[in-house]
């Protein structure tokens, strides 16, 4: 059985991401978005949200460039004098794991975004962070320990199969970094009851997932269930990323090409929580690529 869950991520960033994810859900092959709490138009993301009963919506965990939920004085040293998070991953990565404090501070972040989510009165269809940060371990740790309060029970593994996009664009691969940390999230999550897909995609092509390495990569899709995310916009907006091809991924989304091959190879389409929802029927598998 081949399964597929398409991602759009930081929705609520702004509007023209808002407009994004609506057109994928509605005219294209979008099934899951992650929302950013504190993002400027997350209200408007919510607010779109409820007229989209079949999109499934996830947290999208920020812990560095962005907005915290908590004032900077619960958290000082996660944020900086703007009170924004910091963005220096690697320093803050080394932090973590050697300050009690730190680790209180991302805990009570942690918490106070998975309350937020809950405050919207949307389904939790899953969990991922910003920026893969939830590949850290501490991170890892707090987000199994609260999330599970908040009905957590689907979470992305950030774990790329190379061979898979080589089949598409010889000498493309995936991080080395992301797959050996990935491994050990996707068996830490197992050990948790989360369902997590056997598969990503995203992360070589990230900004640039242009119709046709989405429709090489849906043709080519391993047996399993595969996640495969997005940055779609109608266009740059204030914070995004230079270089990122937010309309050409939109166009992705709703190409013809992609949507005539998953209903041509019968591929199962959906949610986190279509395909979580029978985890307690079979065994949770942790990735292996």
């Amino acid at each position: 059985m081949k399964g597929l869950i398409v991602t759009a991520d930081d929705f609520g960033a702004a509007l023209p991401v808002n407009d994004a994810v609506e057109r994928a859900h509605r005219e294209g092959v979008l099934t899951s978005a992650s929302l950013m709490v504190s993002a400027p138009a997350a209200a408007d993301a919510v607010a779109r949200a409820k007229t989209m009963p079949k999109l499934g919506v996830g947290l999208h965990l920020v812990l560095t460039e962005g907005r915290p939920v908590l004032p900077r004085r619960a958290i000082p040293s996660l944020t900086d004098e703007d009170g924004a998070f910091r963005n220096d991953m690697v320093c803050m990565s080394f932090e973590m794991v050697l300050s009690a404090d730190i680790r209180s501070q991302l805990a009570d972040e942690i918490e106070a975004q998975f309350k937020a989510f809950a405050a919207t009165g949307l389904k939790l269809d899953h969990v991922d962070a910003h920026k893969h940060f939830h590949l850290h371990p501490v991170i890892a740790g707090l987000v199994f320990e609260i999330g599970r309060k908040y009905g957590m029970n689907a979470m992305r593994v950030p774990c790329e199969p190379a061979e898979v996009l080589r089949r598409i664009e010889p000498g493309a691969g995936g991080g080395i970094i992301e797959r050996l940390w990935g491994r050990q999230l996707g068996r830490r999550a197992a050990a948790h009851g989360v369902w997590s897909p056997q598969w990503m995609f995203g992360l070589c092509w990230s900004g640039a997932m242009t119709a046709k390495r989405l429709a090489g990569l849906v043709a080519n899709l391993p047996e399993g269930v595969s996640e495969i995310y997005l940055h779609p916009a109608t266009g740059p907006y204030p914070g995004s990323t230079p270089g990122y091809r937010y309309s050409e991924e939109l166009d992705a989304l709703v190409s013809r090409e992609v949507i005539d091959i998953i209903e041509k190879n019968k591929i199962r389409h959906g949610r986190f929580g279509d395909f979580a929802l029978n985890a307690h029927d079979a065994k949770v598998e942790s990735v292996t690529p």
